[in-house]
């Protein structure tokens, strides 16, 4: 028990703090389909692995369920590699040019 503490307490330490805007965000590019977790990684630091802890953790179970099916069926190009290689941009042609914000849509 105190191990499984220890663990805990190191993890949050190193974890990275997103106020409520930066996580909402990263939730919204989670769940859509053609935004690839590189793009989160690149925009936010958190690797796949992280954001699938940030969705746990954020969701009720039925919707983390719901989202990971999602994720892992055909229909999801949330990987790089199982993209179509026609499509090259990490955003739609008629959204706005992406500044050097992190969160420029709001």
């Amino acid at each position: 028990m105190a191990e499984k503490l220890r663990y805990l307490s190191s993890y949050m330490e190193t974890k990275p703090k997103f106020n409520d805007r930066e996580l909402d965000r990263i939730i919204e590019m989670a769940w859509e389909d053609r935004t690839p977790f590189e793009a989160i990684e690149y925009q936010f630091g958190l690797p796949e692995k992280e954001v699938i802890k940030v969705m746990r953790t954020n969701l009720k179970e039925s919707s983390f369920k719901r989202w990971r099916k999602r994720v892992n069926s055909g229909v999801s190009t949330k990987h790089l590699k199982k993209r179509n290689s026609d499509i090259t941009r990490f955003k739609s042609s008629s959204q706005k040019a992406i500044s050097g914000n992190r969160i420029s849509k709001r």
